[in-house]
């Protein structure tokens, strides 16, 4: 048994792994049955779906008669500035939008978290055009606003705590 292509074989066992992960932490709530749902019955299926399309995936990677691996389907270097940049941004979000106590940092809400969130998540591409950055913002922000505070109304802060008290 030989990997053919490393990057089916790669994201299967991602999937597999993944899925299984969600598949037993789930079996520490209530799962009921189909008629009766309780809390881990979406994510025990869900884990299991996961889990058996990942396996699938890795089976189309492997090659059980020893054929020559792709040359397409071997992975390169790994992108560390999309990776930093998007995990970066990530986190500052969650520390934005809740704050800080720790440091005095106060919740800066929703709003100023989005606009932070896709500028330093822009950077994790090549180009960088301020003014397109800017305008997705916006549309990110008023969208989120309308979807998540006014239609949803949702208790999240939209603006920060020392300018909407």
């Amino acid at each position: 048994m030989r990997i053919k292509n490393q990057k089916d074989f790669y994201a299967g066992l991602m999937f597999a792994v993944v899925g299984g992960a969600f598949a037993f932490g789930a079996v520490d709530y209530k799962v009921g049955s189909a008629a009766r749902m309780g809390p881990g019955y979406f994510p025990l299926l869900l884990g299991i779906v996961m889990a058996v399309i990942g396996l699938a995936i890795l089976a189309t990677g492997v090659s059980l008669c020893g054929q020559a691996p792709e040359p397409e389907g071997r992975i390169g270097r790994w992108a560390w500035r999309p990776i930093v940049f998007i995990l970066g941004a990530n986190l500052v979000f969650g520390v934005l939008i809740g704050g800080l106590p720790s440091i005095g940092l106060p919740p800066m809400g929703m709003i100023v978290a989005i606009y932070a969130l896709t500028f330093i998540a822009s950077l994790a591409g090549r180009e960088f055009d301020a003014r397109r950055v800017f305008l997705l913002a916006t549309a990110l922000a008023a969208g989120s606003y309308v979807a998540f505070i006014w239609a949803l109304e949702l208790q999240i802060p939209a603006w920060p705590t020392f300018i909407a008290g």
